[in-house]
């Protein structure tokens, strides 16, 4: 690859003054995440970032089932950018891969199409009375981290590695679709070559795992997984990219897309229930960790408050990899210390 293409690829991200979007399903699947990516931003490397309790969910979810329609999501997104805009923020930080490609898609759209931005804005004053500038720039979360990885390595507490053997840990990194296959410049690296979470591995002392199946998509396509006659699509995608890597014997993976990182621990779940099938050492699942829990932990940061304990698959035995001091006794306590019951456990699953 010659000089020109690979910058084609490199992404201007600004260094500070922030407009969060929350995820509404990152909530719900790994709510601990979106807390302390604020936190990492905010406490560990002073940097402004507004959490917005006024914005909505983009209905994206609605909009690729086929339910929302594009006026409709336009409007909604339209609405997103007015409450930056009113917070006099220029810089929309999407924690939702499905979002940012929405975002993306909108503002591709109102350039070619000048006359749909218009309608939308027509459309947003009739049903708010609100107005708003488009961002100067749309960034994914995982962006953010990436962009500031080697100021966490500075602070890092524990490095991606075996502290007993100084071996560095196998990760496997997964990218979603929509963040580097739809609007591949918009990416870090595009969709060929995305380097977003590759290089948050390689600063923090891993490896990464280079395997057959490496882009292919894990299988949730909204159409797929909310028909529920159509759920085998997804798992069965999963299926082959665990296959493809567990000869590659990876200590973890790590995503960042929320349905992506469910997926391929959920699924293993699954596998193990139907198949007996286990795709990592000594008859465990590999486990999967959000760009956020894999920064948290370099960090220091309890794996209990990063919500570890919601994973299908039991984190703990990348804990004990890693060095990570922690007490397997906090793992299901409420915020108010609260014993909250232990899930039943996989017995496919060690």
């Amino acid at each position: 690859m010659n000089r020109y293409s690979w910058e084609k690829y490199q992404k201007q991200i600004p260094d500070d003054h922030y407009y969060y979007a929350r995820s509404c399903i990152r909530q719900n699947f790994f709510p601990g995440s979106e807390t302390i990516f604020l936190k990492i931003l905010q406490e560990d490397l002073g940097i402004d970032i507004l959490d917005d309790a006024k914005h909505t969910s983009c209905t994206g979810i609605g909009y690729h089932g086929d339910i929302v329609p594009l006026e409709t999501i336009m409007t909604v997104v339209a609405r997103q950018f007015a409450l930056m805009t009113e917070a006099g923020y220029e810089h929309l930080v999407s924690s939702c891969i499905t979002s940012f490609g929405l975002y993306c898609e909108i503002l591709s759209l109102w350039h070619h199409f000048p006359e749909l931005e218009e309608k939308t804005r027509k459309n947003l004053k009739a049903a708010t009375g609100r107005e708003f500038k488009t961002p100067k720039s749309v960034i994914h979360s995982s962006d953010l981290i990436f962009h500031f990885r080697d100021r966490i390595a500075q602070k890092a507490k524990y490095t991606l590695t075996d502290p007993q053997t100084g071996r560095p840990l196998k990760v496997v990194e997964h990218i979603g679709c929509h963040y580097s296959k739809i609007f591949p410049t918009s990416g870090i690296g595009g969709a060929e070559f995305p380097y977003v979470l590759a290089g948050m591995i390689e600063s923090w002392g891993g490896e990464v795992v280079d395997y057959p199946e490496r882009r292919h998509c894990c299988g949730f396509g909204f159409r797929n997984y909310i028909v529920k006659a159509n759920r085998g699509a997804p798992v069965a995608n999963s299926k082959q990219k665990l296959e493809s890597m567990a000869p590659y014997k990876p200590d973890f993976i790590v995503a960042n897309c929320p349905g992506c990182t469910m997926f391929l621990d959920k699924w293993q779940y699954t596998i193990a229930e139907l198949e007996g099938t286990t795709y990592g050492q000594n008859g465990q699942g590999i486990p999967v960790l959000t760009y956020e829990e894999m920064a948290g932990l370099v960090l220091g940061y309890a794996p209990w408050e990063l919500g570890l304990q919601m994973h299908q698959i039991d984190t703990e035995p990348l804990l004990n990899k890693m060095g990570i001091d922690y007490d397997s006794n906090e793992k299901y306590l409420g915020r108010n210390g609260k014993y909250m019951g232990r899930p039943e456990p996989c017995n496919c699953i060690l």
